[in-house]
């Protein structure tokens, strides 16, 4: 019989292809398993590109977009945390760990002998289940500013205690929550600049209203302007030289080198007046500014700033409330941005610009100080999932305990379901359960406690009416969540049981591979 496919595609079928998708799934979950918990460890991920960078890391997401993975199955729980990155910034280890889980339990249903569409049926109500045994539960304080507050900032520890600032995260968590509160309910996280300059300790890092510019003053140059008018440009300022790629001018005396040098000049010159026109006081350009026309600008008391970042630019422009522009013709239709006031100041041994009082009033600078680029790099990570995790709270203000306390209460619903269903569907209900408390589970075994000892008190606890009772690391047994003010937002804990259940039912699908044949180079000989 002739094959269909060509020579070098790989078809695998039923059983083969399940198979590897299980595995592939599982490994990437037991991958990033370790790194869960407030006592999870981190890893070293190192590129082999040129300059072998190293990033040190525990956030699911970062970990996994650096990994080139070849199984397909693998490929699905790296997106579903990447997503989860994107939409709630936090949970992006307990999304993959739980689909894992989720997958490692269907595996033995399916040796078994039972077919994976009624395991998905049965996950699919567990899951609804699970979320409304957490609805019920949930705790909304958005009428009461102190304590939404309190909950913001408790929320905030509970992110930060499983990254690098666990140490300070009663600090950051101020930061983050003070941040986040400038927004005022936008979840547009582009206003808060995070800034990192190595040197001196996590301790030292603040946050500033306003905007700061990574860049010093030019040369005789006013160091202080109040009620600017800032013009951000886009544009060359370094044009008095024949800028025609391969261009060459012959000319018959050194008088008609001077006549051209001349020209260039004005040329310079009045490109300067017409910005000098838009009466502003401070211009900020992304490209060079040459000797010239920054002596220009210096004459005319206007603060001038050469070689702004692209990004510093778009957010400056943002903050300030004005547009890029790159041609000055008719002044009336630029946008100009505006601020109190722009001064110089010092941080650590670099000098900066900063601006405050700008239009855009939400915009605040976060500036991270730190031993080293890594531990820098790392703390950025950490507080923009804090960040995330705010700003999404702040507009759906409901709130739940962690420390696996919602796990065990979900679990516990999706039990008493699976007794009430019958046929095939309960075993599969019944795997969701145990699948939900694999969680808690990984979570005491990465403090290296006895999880098997911890979680079945923390079952039996949670028998009793409206227990609060989670898993305490730091005393190493079991403690109430509410006195211990460890809380999670509702909204990432729905995200991760959904996506998981998705993933997992995805996964579950799949009853055959097909790898293509790779394309072959022609001979060009």
């Amino acid at each position: 019989m002739e094959r269909v496919l060509k020579d070098d595609a790989i078809q695998e079928k039923g059983e083969r292809a399940r198979m590897a998708s299980f595995v592939g799934a599982m490994a990437i979950a037991d991958l990033v398993k370790t790194t869960l918990g407030p006592k999870g460890m981190d890893k070293i991920l190192q590129s082999t590109g040129r300059g072998r960078s190293v990033t040190v890391t525990n956030d699911g997401a970062t970990i996994l977009k650096s990994l080139h993975i070849d199984n397909p199955a693998a490929k699905v729980l790296v997106d579903i945390s990447k997503v989860q990155d994107d939409e709630v910034g936090d949970g992006t280890t307990s999304v993959v760990v739980l689909a894992g889980e989720l997958l490692r339990e269907a595996e033995k249903l399916v040796n078994m002998k039972i077919h994976p569409m009624t395991i998905i049926a049965g996950y699919r109500m567990a899951a609804e289940c699970a979320r409304n045994a957490l609805l019920q539960k949930t705790m909304d304080n958005k009428d009461n500013t102190d304590k939404f507050r309190s909950d913001l900032m408790n929320i905030a520890m509970t992110t930060l205690s499983s990254k690098i600032l666990s140490q300070d995260k009663e600090y950051f968590a101020e930061l983050a929550v003070d941040a986040v509160l400038r927004l005022k309910g936008s979840t547009n996280l582009e206003s808060i600049q995070i800034l990192k300059k190595p040197g001196g300790s996590l301790k030292d890092s603040f946050l500033d209203e306003g905007f700061i510019l990574d860049k010093k003053i030019g040369l005789g140059q006013p160091k202080r302007i109040e009620n600017a008018n800032i013009l951000v440009a886009n544009t060359a300022m370094d044009t008095d030289k024949v800028k025609i790629y391969g261009a060459r001018v012959r000319v018959d005396s050194m008088s008609k080198v001077a006549d051209i040098e001349a020209a260039e000049k004005q040329k310079m010159r009045e490109k300067v007046e017409k910005i000098i026109g838009h009466g502003i006081n401070c211009f900020v350009n992304r490209q060079l500014i040459y000797n010239f026309p920054e002596e220009l600008f210096a004459d005319a008391g206007i603060l001038a700033v050469e070689h702004a970042d692209f990004e510093g630019i778009e957010r400056l422009a943002l903050v300030t409330g004005g547009d890029i522009a790159s041609t000055f013709d008719n002044p009336e239709s630029v946008k100009l941005g505006h601020c109190k006031l722009i001064e110089e100041i010092m941080i650590g041994e670099d000098r900066l610009i900063h601006f405050s009082g700008v239009a855009m009033g939400q915009a605040c600078t976060i500036v991270l100080r730190g031993a080293s680029e890594h531990v820098l790099d790392e703390a950025e990570r950490s507080l923009h999932d804090a960040l995330c995790v705010l700003s999404q709270t702040v507009n759906d203000t409901r709130v739940i305990f962690g420390g696996g306390w919602p796990e065990m209460v979900m679990s516990k619903e999706v039990d008493e379901l699976a007794r009430r269903t019958p046929g095939k569907k309960s075993h599969a209900i019944d795997a969701f359960s145990r699948a939900l408390q694999a969680i808690p589970t990984i979570i005491a075994d990465n403090a290296g406690l006895d999880s098997a000892e911890l979680i079945s008190q923390l079952r039996a606890e949670h028998h009793k009416e409206n227990s609060t009772i989670g898993i305490d690391v730091i005393s190493g047994g079991l403690g109430d969540m509410q006195k211990r003010g460890i809380c999670e937002a509702f909204k990432v804990k729905q995200a991760i049981v959904l996506s998981a259940t998705e993933a997992a039912e995805m996964i579950l699908r799949v009853d055959e591979i097909i790898t293509c044949a790779p394309r072959r180079r022609e001979d060009r000989m």
